[in-house]
């Protein structure tokens, strides 16, 4: 639970024990706003921090992919690539290599694993983000704002 939605919660408890303990109507409403402002002080922290993470992240990634390394630059087109494996595996390979050796005459081949299970997870986790960027290529959003 995050720190902005404990504070959330607390809020009417913490204004109902105020209503109890500072009779003083204008007292009370002092109370309350300095409440809130310390409420909503902790949520623009909370905020400014995941987006210094995220704007850290994307300077990373651009970084990465402009390296002239191919292990540091080529990850992520390796990842595509390793599920288009998979997905020929499971597809082809995996349907055709018994049919292709019982015609060449080995009838004692044991069955193949399938990838079913962890494969689609895979795949649809990076389809998913491929669609989203084409989205935002549409619509011409920038990941990283210009300054």
């Amino acid at each position: 639970m995050s720190l902005l939605s404990t504070a959330g919660a607390l809020l009417p408890t913490v204004s109902h024990l105020l209503d109890r303990v500072i009779p003083d109507p204008e007292a009370k409403a002092r109370a309350q706003l300095e409440l809130l402002r310390l409420q909503q002080d902790d949520a623009f922290k909370e905020l400014d921090t995941a987006l210094q993470t995220n704007l850290a992240q994307a300077k990373i990634n651009e970084v990465e992919a402009a390296s002239q390394s191919g292990f540091q630059a080529g990850w992520r087109p390796l990842a595509g690539y390793v599920c288009v494996a998979g997905l020929a595996y499971e597809f082809l390979i995996r349907p055709l290599l018994p049919w292709l050796l019982t015609v060449a005459g080995v009838t004692n081949a044991p069955p193949l694993p399938s990838l079913d299970d962890v494969l689609f997870e895979l795949i649809f986790g990076m389809l998913g983000l491929g669609t989203l960027r084409t989205v935002e290529r549409w619509k011409r959003v920038s990941a990283i704002a210009p300054r």
